[in-house]
């Protein structure tokens, strides 16, 4: 599943410049105009990551930043602050209000994309890279290629955003409508869909010895567990 970005930025040419680059680079990305757009878009689907420009209408970026942080649900979404400002005393103040990186605009698009990468890399390490191993599973994105042990898994398109999606949070509870909302979007789909799907992922991921990673929770939802599949 590609890591997405919400770029929060009310000068056009610049959030078009960010967004294609980011696309290009493999990101999915959203873009906002003012804080209070934006805020209404992280309710809707909480991004993986925001660049954040200091100077917004209506609700400036620092103001948004400190709501961010403000609230349970937001209260480690990474920030990183996009200025003009360059003085020591505005980074200084933009770290302290929450911002997890600060970056003056002049700075390369090259830079910037490297920001977001180190910041995932620090926050979400599985969001980062491009392969990611839990016990004996491992799952490479740009080939879209699963292993268990050594063998292929064969997953459907769904399958393996599941299982990319578990990968990101290993041991994780996750409920069927949070399942919904990170692989199929904001689409009218029964949660029993989820349960086929996983269904699917179980068998595809499962020879006859082999212990079953994903863990069903009565009740609640389900979670990858892989601590026995060393």
């Amino acid at each position: 599943m590609k890591p997405h970005i919400l770029v929060i930025e009310d000068e056009d040419a610049f959030a078009e410049l960010l967004r294609y680059n980011l696309e290009r680079e493999g990101f999915m990305v959203s873009v906002a105009q003012d804080g209070e757009e934006a805020i209404l878009l992280v309710e809707e689907e909480q991004p993986d990551l925001i660049l954040l420009d200091w100077m917004l209408p209506k609700v400036s970026g620092i103001e948004l930043c400190r709501r961010l942080r403000g609230r349970n649900e937001t209260r480690n979404l990474p920030i990183i602050m996009l200025t003009a400002r360059g003085e020591e005393s505005d980074r200084i103040r933009g770290l302290e209000t929450g911002a997890d990186d600060y970056v003056i605009k002049t700075t390369s698009i090259e830079e910037i994309i490297l920001r977001v990468r180190v910041v995932l890399r620090r926050v979400r390490p599985a969001l980062a890279d491009d392969q990611v191993t839990c016990g004996d599973i491992t799952i490479d994105r740009v080939a879209h290629r699963v292993t268990r042990g050594g063998r292929d898994i064969h997953l459907g398109p769904k399958e393996f955003e599941l299982l990319d999606y578990f990968m990101q949070y290993p041991g994780r509870v996750f409920r069927r409508d949070q399942l919904l909302n990170a692989v199929w979007g904001n689409v009218s789909v029964e949660e029993r869909t989820v349960d086929v799907h996983i269904g699917r992922l179980r068998k595809a991921l499962n020879k006859t010895d082999e212990i079953d990673p994903i863990r069903t929770v009565r009740s609640v939802g389900y979670a990858l567990d892989t601590s026995g599949t060393m």
